[in-house]
């Protein structure tokens, strides 16, 4: 949502509030050597054959224990202990934070079809766990069925005693696993497990995986003209439009101009070119570049964009390049001002990380929330357009997951949007928060 306020009146400043924080950490020759902070979201280890180090199942352990589905009594057959949001390990690598999400949230998918399989193939009662160990039992089976049952390769990660002891405990048993799967997938005509899901979570991950890849181009850091011949050294061809993709191409968007369109699958050879690394192009999603560019369009140079509800950092670098115009990020132009007050004191610092990295200069933070900002405060009175992001149920998305953890999204939905809907409780908070934003934003 955007709110336009092309002549707001000036006003005194108000009740004293905790002042904008400045970014001044491009000051620091170094930020220009170090890799791209969010480079650690695209390079998340496959899964393929070899499975995940030991850190990555313990996580996603956590993640299945704080969001699976809880049956009442009469209908459970697989105990988890509690579920009171257990903490989250720590892992050194953002690869495998997103990877032990991808990890749980495909196990919540098949929740009911592994704790078939522990039942049927007597795992549950020939190998007694405590409870508050079945999570760890239950991705670790998800990802040793998607393997095959093929043992794991370790790569000289640390390992860890709570894994190998589970992973030796499934080995010993893959034999009737294997079994008890084949015998669930004979009994429900199964060409393969995915037919077990919704059809909608069948038709997103089918829609998922074919989708073109989007990619804007910093202004602060190069143009599109330089970008595109970039890509034509390396070897890209420009194809006239997106329907005419293939291969190593690429071509113009036809809403926002400064965003390129690859194929499907080309994100690894888009880091071979360095261009995502020296922070030049950008591999984004679209639809989150749709709001910056709606925005930037009504301020036409004149007056401050205030960012407020749901959004990476990627997000505010796009918006402050647009809003920039020919100043180049410098502070004496428009201006971006983003609401962090929900923010913790890590994302925050990331999100400086990811501004400065980007060379972004017209950016500062409010550390307040969006609903206790007044109009008479004197920061917000260059202020012409609110670019509202709420939180939502992701219902067009066709990758939720890689959407929340990418842009900072909700992560209680989890567990809806692993069963395919949204409950309507969920839903009700949703709006209800979407309309108090709204209602703030027009106040």
């Amino acid at each position: 949502m955007v709110r336009h306020n092309p002549r707001r009146p000036k006003t005194n400043a108000g009740t004293q509030m905790p002042t904008l924080k400045p970014l001044s950490l491009m000051d620091d020759p170094a930020a220009k050597q170090s890799p791209p902070p969010y480079a650690e979201l695209f390079t998340a280890p496959a899964s393929g054959q070899l499975g995940f180090p030991d850190r990555v199942y313990l996580l996603a352990a956590a993640i299945f224990q704080n969001n699976h589905q809880q049956k009442p009594a009469s209908h459970r057959l697989v105990n988890y202990g509690k579920q009171e949001g257990s903490a989250l390990p720590k892992v050194k690598e953002g690869g495998m934070d997103l990877a032990a999400y991808e990890l749980a949230f495909n196990a919540l998918k098949y929740q009911e079809l592994l704790e078939d399989i522990l039942i049927d193939s007597c795992f549950y009662l020939a190998q007694p766990m405590p409870d508050e160990q079945m999570s760890l039992v239950a991705v670790m089976l998800y990802d040793f069925q998607d393997r095959k049952f093929l043992p794991r390769e370790h790569r000289g990660e640390e390992l860890i005693q709570e894994v190998l002891d589970v992973e030796d405990c499934l080995h010993r048993f893959k034999t009737k696993l294997a079994a008890s799967l084949a015998r669930s997938r004979i009994k429900h005509d199964l060409l393969s497990i995915d037919c077990l899901l919704p059809e909608s979570l069948r038709r997103n991950q089918e829609r998922a995986g074919s989708l073109p890849l989007y990619a804007w181009v910093n202004p602060l850091k190069s143009s599109v003209d330089e970008v595109m011949e970039a890509l034509k050294r390396a070897g890209f061809t420009r194809a006239p439009s997106v329907e005419e993709l293939r291969g190593r191409s690429f071509c113009t968007d036809p809403h926002c101009g400064d965003v390129l369109v690859f194929p499907a699958g080309l994100r690894g050879d888009l880091y071979t070119t360095m261009l995502p690394g020296d922070h030049k192009l950008i591999i984004q999603e679209k639809l989150c570049g749709l709001g910056p560019h709606a925005a930037a369009h009504l301020l036409s140079g004149e007056g401050d964009l205030l960012l407020a509800g749901c959004f990476s950092g990627l997000s505010v670098a796009h918006a402050a390049g647009l809003v920039a115009g020919d100043d180049r990020g410098d502070a004496g132009g428009c201006r971006v001002l983003a609401c962090v007050g929900d923010s913790t004191t890590q994302q925050q610092e990331e999100l400086e990380g990811v501004l400065a990295a980007m060379g972004c200069k017209n950016v500062e933070l409010i550390p307040q929330d969006f609903q206790t900002l007044t109009g008479d405060d004197a920061r917000l009175q260059r202020v012409r357009v609110i670019l509202l992001t709420p939180q939502c149920s992701l219902s067009a998305v066709s990758n939720p997951l890689d959407f929340i953890l990418r842009e900072n999204g909700d992560r209680g939905l989890l567990p809806h949007l692993s069963q395919g809907s949204i409950a309507q409780g969920k839903l009700e908070a949703l709006v209800a928060r979407q309309t108090k934003d709204l209602q703030h934003a027009f106040s």
